[in-house]
């Protein structure tokens, strides 16, 4: 069961509708657009858009369906920016991959949707289990250009459903310069938590990440309400998230 999907007595789900039937882009646009979204667009279901009352941009937070099919630990959510020439008939493009619908809210808002437009669906998805949960939410929403994504891993397992973020604060004098946020989906209760922790160096985060992974984390550690006494090594970017367990 995905977590973008209502509970089992689910209705049928929506259907993603780009409105480009009577625009065009050149021949690089057209291509990139089709491979990065358009090629998978039966498979990806709106949790949240907005287009403004001119129609010049759109903003789109998808759930897709296919993103683990083979790839274990890839994000699931997809953001997309629609601009729209109206005099023109063309259009341009940006998308990006994230972890969780927070985070692709965040990109969407710092895109210049408004932070009020691009709620997510609440017949979709698990809803958060209590207010710690939402509050986390809001703030990443929010704040989230106030840090850098390194890791993350996803796993799509009704048995331990979980999804693994780690971040960097772009500020350099932020407590817990290093941070992981755990979503965790109770299939049972249909419900999910999210939370977040506070390290110290980038290895603790990762190796935290394993082990939650592995099965042997312990607590999160909380964040640190100290400011960092010294600039944070970068946290490496990662192409593809690591399997579970892999040694760095």
């Amino acid at each position: 069961m995905s977590p973008a999907e209502p509970a089992p007595t689910r209705k049928s789900l929506p259907e993603v509708d780009f409105e480009l039937a009577e625009f065009d882009a050149d021949e690089k646009v057209s291509l990139e657009f089709f491979s990065q979204v358009e090629v998978s667009s039966d498979m990806l279901v709106p949790l949240a858009e907005h287009h403004t009352a001119s129609g010049v941009h759109s903003y789109y937070v998808l759930f897709d369906r296919t993103a683990t099919y083979g790839h274990p630990g890839m994000p699931q959510y997809v953001a997309v920016h629609l601009q729209r020439d109206q005099d023109k008939r063309t259009f341009d493009f940006e998308r990006a991959l994230l972890p969780l619908p927070a985070m692709a809210q965040s990109w969407l808002i710092h895109r210049g949707c408004p932070p009020d437009a691009i709620g997510l669906n609440p017949e979709l998805g698990p809803p958060p289990a209590d207010e710690a949960t939402s509050a986390l939410e809001r703030r990443l929403a929010g704040d989230g250009d106030h840090y850098a994504m390194g890791y993350s891993y996803t796993r799509d397992d009704p048995d331990d459903m979980v999804t693994l973020v780690a971040l960097r604060a772009l500020d350099e004098q932020a407590p817990s310069p290093f941070r992981v946020v755990v979503e965790e989906v109770d299939t049972d209760a249909w419900t999910h938590t999210l939370r977040e922790g506070g390290f110290a160096t980038v290895e603790d985060a990762l190796k935290w990440c394993d082990d939650r992974l592995t099965g042997e984390a312990g607590p999160l550690p909380p964040v640190s309400l100290a400011a960092a006494s010294t600039r944070p090594a970068a946290l490496p970017k990662a192409s593809a998230p690591r399997p579970p367990g892999r040694s760095r």
